[in-house]
This record gives structure tokens, C-alpha cells and sequence, in this order.
């Protein structure tokens, strides 16, 4: 790939040098993975893989990101993929690899100092969820900067949602969501009674994911379809920063708890190498019921303020 991709410089001087040249480096391995997987595939269809647009959203395109080294807490560089086919959207390989080479690079301290969150979708997706009003991709086509563009591929005029249609869809996740993920926190309590940890670390892992899918859906009606919970919660924290002290990250052990919790929707089930303690384990007991309660709390008030707003007949 050639080292000068096309960025719009221009949006992005709100960010100083060593930002831009993090979402520079972050792009590249985007595209060198991308570009990777297209050469091993052996049909011309397969081969026929694009990357249309590359756009920053969230925090790092409005200009009010945080970097909190006390608490720990750093936002996300949010960046949308979107592509030609859905069999270049996630779950896709160059993907799945690049989000590997991004974390490495972060651990390591290097060229990377910051999260990147990476959601993929097709062109005629996005449009499709444009031209129903979904909030999330009206923000973006609005808010968002586009690092990279095909010519030939607007987005499509958004068509505005009423306040009485986003209430009844918003309505509709909250009853969808919020008792599966409550009862999951229940059956994880018992678990633990029962002496079964590896399934009340899963079952934790699950109250998390459809928790974190009700704020989504509630604040946005829109939430990835995926278990990885730290692209949850940054996606989430990025739309409701009430969110961000559910998950200390100023210690060790708070670090390493979220971390068995993320891996646990697999390695739990699957991995006899897993384990995890009755110390872990009640501290995820707490965080996640902390985040229940920010939960709910968000999304009653997000319903309240709406219903406010539809007229009565």
C-alpha cells in the first residue's frame, strides 16, 4: 500500500502531530491486512475486495477524548470500515489479524499509544441503515471524518426518525434486553453458590454482552453484532461516559478481572487451561451488577426524556 494515504489533514488539525500520526500507522495496518488477505484467496471473486471509505467517529472526530492516565481510562480512535461485499465485512480475517498487529502494538508501547475500535459494514449497509434513520451512522455521516474515500460512493441522505419512532424502537430493545442479561447475572450468582466457576464466568460475560447491547440499541438502535467485550464497552463509554467508572482500570487486578471476563465467552467454556478465582469472581459479581444498575438507569431516562417529547393525540 502506498505509505501517503489520502487523509483529510485539514479536519483533523484539532489533533496534535503524534495523534495523527498514530491514526496514520493505525490505517496502514488496516489496509496491509486487508490487502494480505485478498492475496491468498484463489478466486477472482474473492479477490475483489474493496475498502471504499475509512472513517474516524466518536470522541477523536468531536475533539473531546480523554486520556485519563490516573484512572486509566483512554477513548478509542473509532474508525468505520466499509466495503464492497458483505464477505469483506466482519467476521473477516484481515480484520480479525488487524486487531491482533493493533493490540500488539499497543502493549508494546511503540508507534501505538492508543485504543483503535474497528467496525466493518458494507456500502449498501450503512446507506440501508441511513435511509432508515439508525442515529449512530446519521452521526457519523454527519460528525465523521473520512480518512479515505473511493470516488463514486456517497453516503446516502439520512431520513429523520420522529421521536415517537425512536421511543417505540427504543422501547422494544429495553424489554428485549434487560431481563435476559438480569436473569444471566442471577444464574451467574448461583453458579458461584453451586461451585461452578468457569459457568458463572460465562454467564457473566453474557450479562455484560446483552447489557452493553440494551444501551447501545436504547441510546442509538444500533449495537455490532460480536461478544468481544472490549469493543463493547468502548463503543458504549464512547455514547455515555456515565459508563466509563463501572470498570476501574487504575490496578492490576482490576485489569486482569475485565480480562478474564472478555475471554470467557470461549476460553471459559472451551480452554481447561481457564481459571479463575472466588476473589475475581466476586469482584465481576459487583461490576457487572454496577453496571446493570448504570444500565437501567440510562436507559429508563433515555425513554423518559423521549416519551416527553412524542406528542399525545
Amino acid at each position: 500500500m502506498n505509505d501517503q494515504i489520502a487523509m483529510d489533514t485539514e479536519r483533523l488539525a484539532h489533533l496534535p502531530d503524534r495523534k495523527r500520526r498514530e491514526l496514520q500507522h493505525a490505517v496502514r495496518i488496516l489496509f496491509e491486512e486487508f490487502e494480505d488477505a485478498q492475496k491468498t484467496k484463489l478466486s477472482d471473486k474473492a479477490r475483489r475486495g474493496r475498502i471504499l471509505k475509512l472513517v474516524l467517529f466518536g470522541s477523536y472526530a468531536r475533539g473531546d477524548w480523554v486520556e485519563d492516565r490516573g484512572s486509566g481510562y483512554l477513548s478509542d480512535y473509532d474508525l468505520l470500515v466499509v466495503v464492497n461485499d458483505a464477505r469483506f465485512a466482519e467476521p473477516y480475517e484481515a480484520w480479525e489479524k488487524a486487531e491482533e498487529r493493533l493490540l500488539q502494538e499497543l502493549s508494546l508501547g511503540g508507534r501505538l499509544a492508543t485504543p483503535v475500535n474497528v467496525i466493518v459494514h458494507t456500502y449498501q449497509d450503512v446507506n440501508d441503515q441511513l435511509a432508515q434513520g439508525r442515529p449512530f451512522f446519521v452521526d457519523i455521516a454527519r460528525d465523521g471524518i473520512v480518512l479515505h474515500e473511493a470516488p463514486g460512493f456517497p453516503f446516502a441522505a439520512p431520513k429523520p426518525l420522529t421521536e415517537e419512532e425512536r421511543h417505540t424502537e427504543a422501547a422494544r430493545h429495553l424489554e428485549q434486553w434487560l431481563p435476559v442479561a438480569s436473569h444471566a447475572l442471577k444464574l451467574a450468582r448461583d453458579s458461584i453458590t453451586d461451585h461452578v466457576p468457569r459457568n458463572a464466568a460465562f454467564l457473566l460475560h453474557q450479562a455484560s454482552e446483552w447489557l452493553y447491547h440494551c444501551v447501545l440499541l436504547v441510546l442509538t438502535l444500533y449495537s455490532p453484532k460480536l461478544h468481544r467485550l472490549t469493543r463493547l464497552r468502548s463503543q458504549a463509554e464512547s455514547v455515555d461516559a456515565r459508563l466509563i467508572p463501572v470498570w476501574p482500570r487504575d490496578t492490576k487486578f482490576a485489569r486482569r478481572c475485565f480480562a478474564l471476563l472478555n475471554r470467557a465467552y470461549v476460553d471459559a467454556r472451551y480452554s481447561p487451561h481457564y481459571k479463575i478465582t472466588p476473589e475475581e469472581l466476586a469482584w465481576l459479581v459487583e461490576r457487572v451488577t454496577a453496571l446493570q444498575e448504570s444500565v437501567a438507569a440510562i436507559c429508563n431516562e433515555r425513554l423518559a426524556d423521549s416519551n416527553q417529547e412524542v406528542p399525545d393525540d
